[in-house]
């Protein structure tokens, strides 16, 4: 009897618990959403908390019509398209054969110790931004994605997860003449979409909120995925690339509500699609996390 009211208890603190710390993620969407939905002159008076005051979607209206932040928007989602499937291929490819034990793939330590390194150790800056120059990806979508085309840590998590995987499943696919990629595409990765589904949010929330590789591979502003954009304009305060027209908006608008709109908006499409993957997430985490 005891024991039950200790677990009903330590049950209560955590949802507690929980709910505290769901409350410091979501409310600062919520003041940033009330902001951009409040009238120019309330929000300057720093008075808005987490509901709207005097209700205007003047903010929304002007982002509606900017056309940077739309060509920004639309290289963000090139960016993650190209670079989530690119990511899930390699990290899907590499470790496969990495899981296998050392009598099926002799170079198997080898080529772990080669990939986990470069976790450790890094060229720096100044040689991967000459090498991207070299290779002419400069002011290309390419130079934001093939940098990180190998994302080790989804290895890794991969690589667990296609050790826990019955190896009696693979020997009766090699015993029906199936080979290597046949039975990577039909039996590995079916079977292991909780931890793909988990490395395809890392990657997806990785590129999204990525802003400084834009920043220094990006010559031309017009080129700046979403969160390069946003920086200019929330931290550097630059608004250079506003039209005569667009000048004479911005002068009746409230900086204020005008970032907290683009800010909100930039958050939005990663908000929206993380309630499809995280039902995968937990257990890809769990599944690649321990060797069974």
């Amino acid at each position: 009897m005891r024991i039950k009211k200790r677990l009903d208890w330590f049950i209560m603190m955590n949802n507690i618990f929980l709910i505290l710390v769901a409350a410091v993620c979501v409310l600062p969407m919520i003041h940033i959403l009330a902001i951009s939905l409040s009238s120019s002159a309330i929000a300057a008076t720093g008075t808005v908390t987490f509901w709207p005051k005097e209700f205007s979607l003047t903010s929304y209206e002007f982002v509606a019509q900017r056309k940077a932040f739309w060509d920004s928007m639309l290289i963000s989602l090139q960016r993650i398209a190209l670079g989530g499937a690119i990511n899930v291929l390699l990290a899907t490819t590499i470790a496969y054969p990495l899981s296998k034990e050392k009598k099926d793939f002799s170079l198997r330590a080898f080529y772990a110790w080669a990939f986990f390194i470069t976790m450790i150790f890094g060229a720096g800056l100044i040689p991967t931004y000459m090498l991207v120059k070299e290779l002419g990806l400069i002011d290309s979508v390419w130079a934001l994605i093939l940098p990180g085309a190998v994302p080790v840590f989804s290895v890794i998590v991969l690589l667990n997860f296609f050790r826990q995987t019955p190896k009696e499943l693979s020997e009766s696919a090699f015993m029906d003449g199936a080979g290597h990629w046949r039975t990577l595409w039909s039996i590995y990765i079916p079977i292991s979409m909780p931890a793909i589904a988990t490395i395809l949010l890392f990657s997806l929330v990785g590129h999204w909120n990525s802003w400084f590789d834009g920043l220094i591979y990006m010559n031309n502003p017009s080129n700046y995925p979403l969160q390069s954009y946003m920086q200019t304009v929330v931290v550097q305060k630059s608004f250079t690339t506003l039209t005569p027209e667009e000048a004479k908006v911005m002068a009746k608008i409230s900086d204020k509500t005008l970032k907290s709109a683009q800010i909100f908006l930039g958050a939005l499409p990663i908000i929206c699609a993380y309630p499809f993957l995280q039902k995968y997430f937990v257990k890809g985490m769990v599944l690649g996390s321990v060797k069974g």
